[in-house]
């Protein structure tokens, strides 16, 4: 099991940038998949952004491809979300989450979470 604590959300314009950060407790963090979701008002929590246990493999929903970008230092037990040229579609709470496998996206693969970090983009 892995504590997971976000941070680095807030309010932004669109077209800003914001950059999400995941700091996880424990020695075991190189051994997960990480993922970043996100859930917002009314909508049900749903896959941004994962990245492979050594960092060499992302994968990213088509809503976000090519504006965001998922990344992790194991030295440092951090995972981050680089995220540019937000939309207020964007709006949401982001969660960061674990997993030591993975069958797919959804977020009953994952078996840990944080408590989220709030994002809002204005128009």
């Amino acid at each position: 099991q892995v504590q997971l604590v976000e941070s680095g959300g807030g309010l932004v314009p669109a077209g800003g940038s914001l950059r999400l950060s995941c700091v996880a407790s424990g020695r075991t963090f190189s051994t997960y998949v990480m993922g970043w979701f996100r859930q917002g008002p009314g909508k049900e929590r749903e896959f941004v952004a994962i990245i492979s246990w050594s960092g060499g493999n992302t994968y990213y929903a088509d809503s976000v491809k090519g504006r965001f970008t998922i990344s992790r230092d194991n030295a440092k037990n951090t995972v981050y979300l680089q995220m540019n040229s937000l939309k207020p579609d964007d709006t949401a709470v982001y969660y960061c989450a674990a997993a030591r496998t993975l069958s797919n996206y959804s977020p009953g693969s994952f078996s840990d979470w944080g408590r989220g970090t709030q994002v809002t983009v204005s128009s």
